[in-house]
């Protein structure tokens, strides 16, 4: 069967090969639309801004100009992005009745949730409670931290390497322990004793917020809330470097406080245009061509930035407006080929992509047509920056149809560079939020560089020769494939998991929602086939309120979680499934 559906379109693949040069893409028009998307008057295109709306505005003007036409709202999906917490005016923290200065003495934490709480306070030192991997330290064992307020050092003792520490010195891991002990607010003692400056409320990706009130204290603020107990808050963090000692102690300290965070909500949008098949049954299928066109704004700390402490432009014209000068392109020359396609083309500009893949995952979650209708999706990603020396374009996702590796195989005669090609199909671009419905995916970027998430990912740097010699071969590749008489065969090629729990001893083999945006528990996105997820009965779509008894409201709940269990571990799950309650037994 295989031979059959080669020799099938062998006439086809070397037509459109003799064609490739008259394929209408044009390096020139490709940078004129490259030079506005990357331009500092779009001040690095961030999901919420005026400039991403202008952005927005300009890719549904140019798809629709190119002869596409609008779907959804005129060609807009609309959908709402956190793009910012800030501290209300609301916020107050009394230290036996006296009160503390905000952004001097107290900060309240972005994760925080806005409550209040009235109470005695306990010192709960670091406030580790590991018994696992031949690390025992106890920071609750000696106290009682039920319906109080916990003070815990921040991060780790100085000079400690231990990983199990490591994994359990993060702010929202600590927070989640104490609450797990029974504490309804935390005041985390800022690590950086030489550092007046406290940590600031920065958004960091998860809408979800730890359940509890939660400030950042000052080290020196601690020192003398400590002093007053008769607690030396050097000496202990001086100890602690040396030795794994529990140093707790219930305080004569009360402690009154209020948080107050808000979450700053904007609209963002999916570009969406098509081009309608020809075929009255094949039309009905559908090729989703897409790439994101956000970026990271000015920068600044939490934006992704790998120059966190500059703020400077973020243009981002490899990532990703050459991808969406790609998509661009593409359209124009679909809509004025004279060969129409069978299938109907979808091309998705995707905002979001940035913060989480978000802008794809509502796309997936509402689609305009049925996602069993979409039978293949090709992501374009930063495909701008082809080295000049061995030039190459990376394929992801080439085992995700049984089909795929032939056909392009096919295609890859006389390419002015070499192909690359991976068979996984998950990847941290926006083709993974299909790959997670079993649909194929093909993942084209031209490779990382040193520019990469700086400000200096600019215009001068792309190669639009390189760049036009791809998205030629794209083209004749969708063109193939969207003329099949039968559709790709999906295939699952390595693992549909997100990246923040691959390393873990023991997973689930769930998809989880990574920025968390189900209240009160974390969504499933999908189930491996074989995982102990599967075998337990965990199913896409259900919210997993629980492990072991213990609560699961995020990403960050779920990870610390799993670096207490074992393989071979019997655990129970307590799902939402269409809004009732079941518990489920899983086998690690």
């Amino acid at each position: 069967m295989r031979n059959i559906f080669i020799l099938s379109i062998i006439f086809f693949t070397n037509t459109l090969l003799n064609a490739q040069n008259s394929i209408n893409i044009s390096a020139d028009n490709i940078k004129k639309n490259l030079s506005y998307l990357a331009s500092d008057e779009l001040k690095g295109r961030k999901p919420g801004t005026t400039e991403d709306s202008l952005t927005a505005s300009f890719i549904r003007l140019k798809l629709t100009e190119y002869g596409t036409t609008p779907i959804f709202d005129k060609g807009f999906q609309r959908f709402y992005v956190v793009t910012d917490i800030k501290p209300g005016k609301r916020n107050i923290l009394k230290i036996n009745g006296v009160a503390a200065k905000i952004n001097e003495n107290y900060s309240p934490a972005s994760f925080s949730s806005s409550d209040s709480l009235e109470s005695n306070a306990v010192f709960a030192g670091y406030g580790f409670d590991i018994n696992q991997d031949s690390v025992k330290w106890k920071d609750y064992d000696s106290v009682d931290v039920k319906n109080k307020w916990v003070i815990i050092i921040q991060g780790k003792p100085a000079g400690n390497g231990n990983k199990t520490i490591s994994g359990n010195s993060k702010d929202r891991t600590k927070v989640l322990t104490a609450k797990d002990k029974g504490a309804k607010g935390i005041l985390l003692i800022h690590e950086k004793t030489e550092q007046k400056n406290l940590p600031s409320g920065t958004f960091d990706k998860t809408v979800s917020d730890a359940g509890i009130p939660v400030f950042y204290i000052s080290w020196a603020y601690a020192e003398i809330i400590l002093k007053e107990n008769n607690i030396d808050l050097n000496t202990i963090k001086s100890n602690s470097s040396k030795e794994h000692k529990s140093v707790s102690a219930q305080l004569k300290t009360t402690v009154l406080g209020v948080t107050d965070i808000i979450q700053v909500k904007e609209t963002t949008y999916n570009i969406v245009t098509q081009i309608e098949g020809s075929d009255p049954v094949l039309k009905n299928e559908y090729i989703v061509i897409g790439g994101h066109y956000d970026h990271l704004g000015i920068g600044g700390k939490e934006s992704g930035s790998r120059m966190p402490d500059t703020i400077a432009v973020h243009n981002g014209a490899d990532d990703n407006a050459s991808g969406i000068a790609g998509l661009m392109e593409l359209a124009k020359a679909f809509s004025s080929s004279p060969n129409k396609l069978k299938r109907t083309l979808i091309f998705v500009a995707f905002s979001g992509e940035e913060m989480g893949l978000l802008g794809s995952k509502q796309f997936v979650k509402e689609p305009p047509v049925p996602l069993k209708s979409i039978k293949a999706m090709f992501n374009f990603d930063m495909i701008g920056r082809m080295k000049t020396e061995n030039p190459k374009l990376s394929i992801g996702g080439t085992g995700t149809s049984a089909e795929t590796d032939s056909i392009i195989n096919l295609f890859d005669k006389d390419l002015p560079f070499k192909i690359s090609k991976s068979t996984e199909g998950y990847g941290p671009s926006d083709h993974a939020s299909f790959y997670k419905n079993d649909i194929p995916v093909f993942a084209f970027t031209s490779g990382v560089h040193d520019d990469y998430h700086t400000p200096f990912d600019d215009i001068e740097k792309i190669n639009f020769d390189q760049e036009a010699n791809i998205l030629k071969f794209s083209y004749s590749l969708i063109n193939c494939i969207a003329n099949l008489d039968k559709p790709l065969q999906f295939k699952e090629a390595g693992s549909k998991e997100d990246n923040p729990v691959r390393s873990y001893k023991v997973t689930l083999g769930i998809i989880p929602d990574v920025v968390g945006s189900t209240e009160n528990g974390l969504a499933v996105d999908g189930v491996k086939k074989g995982s102990p997820a599967e075998g337990g009965g965990i199913k896409k779509g259900d919210v997993i309120t629980s492990m072991n008894g213990l609560p699961v409201t995020n990403i960050y709940d779920y990870m610390t979680r799993l670096n207490t269990l074992t393989k071979g571990q019997v655990i129970d799950v307590e799902v939402l499934r269409d809004g009732k309650k079941e518990i489920l037994k899983v086998k690690l």
